[in-house]
């Protein structure tokens, strides 16, 4: 009777426990085998990594448009001089304001390829902007996954649904923009930040992505100061924390890019102290543009976030508490960039990611409407993107097609009489013909009449172009301007013979000094 209970109990040592065990050892063995052999480098599904990557190379196939001059004059057009000895670097690396580090990626790509002999213009423009998008899909990947390590699959994969949905990362996953890596390396770092209830023990992976985001763009620590604080507060063996961990990520990395701005610059300098100093303390970039303080508030974030901000204020209200640290973090940094004067959408776009983790918990509680819900986000994020990812803004670089044609043109020069750094440089050309255009470099200096080159050319484009080109030998053979300039200039392009000789569509939203179409015009020389 007692082997019978003891059986039926499933009491240790007894021979029906042992049976069990070795059936149940069986099956976990052949469903663990099974999982391993579907799980990959990133510790998910093959198969969702795949789709995952497969979905942001789509996405970058369906960008072709132009956002902002840093995704070129800041990256690309560095990487380019950097391989090929020639091209143009804006004030900023001449003040050591930018630092080496991400173009390095880049150019490293453009000398495989010149070593290969395939470095042809396509692949100068295509490849980096695919390789962007792998890391942006890594760090999807990793945007699941830490969801779902903290909470379950169901919670996860609406966080993961809100990701893709989102229309602002559709539009910026692809750009090589600093602050799309920042992004991303920022979105690795949450994956292995020890919020409450993860089980991550060592701290140097995420410090070390935090190190890598600061390298890239410094303003990526304020997003992270809240965080950093939250985690130094709650740890036990604070001394340890940062003599084993924080120190030597910070010094490994840290001098990593002091020394590979070293060798570009020729002299040491810190370029992430000269970037804050500039923007944040002297506020340089006020130069560019200033808005209202609350601009971020009624205008930025609601536009970035999009039909996606109902659901975050519902998520931040359903949400567990232990997510309220990442809440704060969002709120300090909309508010310390509301301080500055210039503003940017793309400045606030590494808290998407963190917002998406309030989107799918509310997407999660719905118990009716869901799939409305869901038809209603797909469709509205869905117009967005296709617009100004095909349509808005697209002349920048479909011009850029019709100057490539000028490297088979022996003796051509090129001058763009539009707003400084509105289309790229080299990099979508890869070959040294003249190219000039009107600079804007800010007051380094601080006089009282300072006026950049472009500003003095639109006070009176007439006249300037009069002044510029009293020597018709001078002149270039190509111009290219916005269609609102050429009234204006009329006079000038008659006496002179220029001819257009291309027109592409830019935007429906013309303003100022940005016309609808951008022309090209030739020289007529007989």
């Amino acid at each position: 009777m007692e082997v019978i209970r003891s059986r039926a109990l499933g009491r240790p040592g007894t021979a029906g426990t042992v049976q069990l065990r070795k059936r149940r050892s069986k099956l976990y063995s052949k469903e663990g085998e099974e999982e391993a052999a579907k799980t990959g480098l990133f510790g998910e599904n093959v198969y969702f990594v795949l789709f995952t990557v497969a979905f942001r190379i789509v996405n970058c196939g369906l960008v072709q448009t132009s956002f902002v001059p840093d995704e070129y004059w800041q990256s690309l057009e560095v990487a380019h001089n950097m391989t090929f000895s020639y091209g143009y670097l804006t004030w900023e690396w001449h003040q050591g304001l930018r630092g080496f580090t991400y173009p390095l990626l880049f150019a490293i790509v453009y000398k495989a390829l010149h070593w290969m002999g395939k470095d042809d213009v396509s692949f100068l423009i295509w490849l980096p902007r695919l390789i962007q998008a792998v890391f942006s899909s890594i760090a999807d990947v990793k945007l699941y996954s830490f969801v779902r390590r903290m909470e379950n699959s169901d919670v996860a994969k609406w966080v993961y649904f809100s990701q893709l949905c989102s229309w602002f990362t559709w539009y910026c996953s692809s750009r090589t923009l600093t602050n799309t890596m920042e992004t991303v390396l920022g979105t690795l770092a949450l994956h292995y930040y020890p919020l409450e209830g993860s089980s991550t023990k060592n701290s140097t992976k995420y410090l070390l992505f935090v190190a890598l985001a600061f390298l890239v763009r410094p303003t990526a620590l304020i997003l992270w100061v809240p965080l950093l604080l939250y985690h130094f507060s709650k740890e036990k063996k604070k001394i340890d924390l940062v003599i084993y961990q924080c120190l030597p990520v910070g010094l490994l990395t840290l001098g990593g890019s002091i020394i590979i701005d070293r060798v570009y610059f020729g002299k040491w300098t810190i370029v992430q102290w000269n970037f804050l100093k500039f923007n944040v303390l002297q506020n340089i970039g006020s130069f560019y543009g200033s808005h209202p303080w609350h601009w971020y508030i009624t205008q930025g974030f609601p536009v970035i976030i999009g039909t996606h901000l109902p659901f975050f204020i519902h998520g931040c209200i359903v949400a567990p508490r232990r997510y309220r640290v990442l809440l704060v973090a969002i709120v300090w940094t909309v508010l310390i960039y509301s301080t500055l004067s210039h503003k940017e959408f793309r400045f606030i776009y590494p808290v998407l990611p963190l917002c998406m983790i309030f989107c799918g918990f509310s997407l999660s509680s719905f118990k009716r409407w869901k799939k409305p819900a869901i038809g209603l986000l797909v469709l509205l994020n869905l117009l967005p993107a296709l617009y100004t990812g095909l349509v808005h803004q697209r002349g920048a670089l479909d011009i850029m097609s019709d100057i490539q044609q000028l490297c088979n043109k022996g003796n051509s020069s090129l001058l763009v009489l539009m707003p400084c750094h509105s289309i790229p440089h080299y990099s979508h050309v890869h070959c040294p013909i003249q190219m000039n255009f009107l600079e804007c470099p800010p007051d380094l200096e601080d006089h009282d009449t300072y006026v950049d080159e472009a500003d003095l050319f639109y006070i009176s484009p007439l006249a300037w172009l009069n002044a510029e080109f009293y020597d018709p030998r001078r002149l270039p053979t190509h111009l290219v301007m916005f269609s609102v300039l050429e009234k204006e200039i009329t006079q000038f392009l008659s006496t002179n013979k220029y001819v257009r000789t291309a027109s592409v569509f830019h935007t429906h939203l013309p303003e100022g000094r940005i016309g609808s179409h951008i022309y090209m015009y030739e020289r007529q020389v007989t």
